[in-house]
C-alpha cells in the first residue's frame, strides 16, 4: 500500500456513489410485477437466488403468479411448484398467510397497499406468519415502493469490515443507521441495497479480494491486515 493511503472512513452516500462508479446500475429485484416481487421475497429466504428463479418460473409457466390463481391451489400443489427454493412445505404456508393478509386488508389491490402510511404497512406485515423484518422491508421497498431500507447479511459483512458498525449489530439498529445515514430515497436504498450484494458476490466474499476492492482504501479490515496488501 502506498504510504499516502491513509485510512479514513468515508459517509455512506460518498460510499454509495463509489460502489456506482464500479458496479453500475443493479436492475434489481428482477421481476415482471410488484406481486412477483413479493413471491420472491418469501421464496428467497434462507436459499440461493437460482433456486427462486426456477420456482419463480415453475409458477409462470402455469399462468399461476397472480394472488387469485395462488389462493385456488392447495398446499400441496403449492408446496411441489416451489419444492426448488428449499423449506417449500413451509414456505406454502407464508405464500398462503400473506394471500390471506392481502386479500383481507387490500383485496388484492397493491394499489390501496402502497396508499398506507409505511409504518403502519410495515407492522401490518410483521404480523403476517413467516414474514420477518428483512422481508418486510424488502415488500416495502421493492413491490410498494416505500422508503424502507433493506438490510442483510452482506449489509452486515461490508458496514462491519469498514468499520461503521459492530458485528454484533441487530437488524433494527443496522436499519436505523443506515436510514439516519441517508436521504429518504426509494431509487438511493434499492440501488444501495443491490450494491452491497452485487459487492459481496463479487469481491467482499467470506475470504475477501480485498485487492481489487474499489473502496479498500476507506475500508478498516483492510487497513488492519497487512496479507490483504
Amino acid at each position: 500500500m502506498n504510504s499516502s493511503e491513509k485510512f479514513h472512513r468515508i459517509d455512506l452516500l460518498t460510499l454509495y456513489h463509489k460502489l456506482f462508479e464500479c458496479f453500475g446500475l443493479q436492475h434489481w429485484w428482477p421481476a415482471d410485477t410488484p406481486f412477483e416481487v413479493i413471491i420472491g421475497a418469501i421464496l428467497t429466504q434462507n436459499t440461493a437466488w437460482k433456486n427462486v428463479e426456477t420456482a419463480i418460473n415453475a409458477l409462470k409457466n402455469k399462468n399461476l403468479l397472480t394472488p387469485g390463481q395462488l389462493e385456488n391451489l392447495s398446499h400441496t400443489e403449492l408446496s411441489e411448484l416451489i419444492r426448488s427454493s428449499g423449506y417449500y412445505n413451509q414456505k406454502a404456508l407464508k405464500i398462503k398467510a400473506f394471500l390471506e393478509f392481502f386479500k383481507s386488508k387490500y383485496n388484492y389491490k397493491l394499489s390501496r397497499m402502497a396508499q398506507a402510511p409505511l409504518e403502519k404497512l410495515r407492522k401490518q406485515l410483521l404480523e403476517v406468519h413467516g414474514i420477518g423484518e428483512e422481508t418486510a422491508d424488502s415488500i416495502l421497498l421493492y413491490a410498494v415502493n416505500k422508503p424502507a431500507f433493506v438490510v442483510d447479511a452482506y449489509t452486515k459483512r461490508i458496514l462491519s469490515r469498514m468499520g461503521y458498525i459492530p458485528k454484533e449489530i441487530t437488524y433494527k439498529n443496522l436499519k436505523s443507521f443506515c436510514e439516519s445515514s441517508l436521504t429518504k430515497d426509494v431509487t438511493l436504498y434499492n440501488e444501495f441495497h443491490a450494491l452491497f450484494v452485487r459487492a459481496c458476490h463479487d469481491i467482499c466474499l467470506s475470504k475477501p479480494k480485498c485487492t481489487i476492492c474499489p473502496v479498500k482504501i476507506f475500508c478498516q479490515y483492510y487497513h488492519n491486515n497487512d496479507n490483504m496488501k
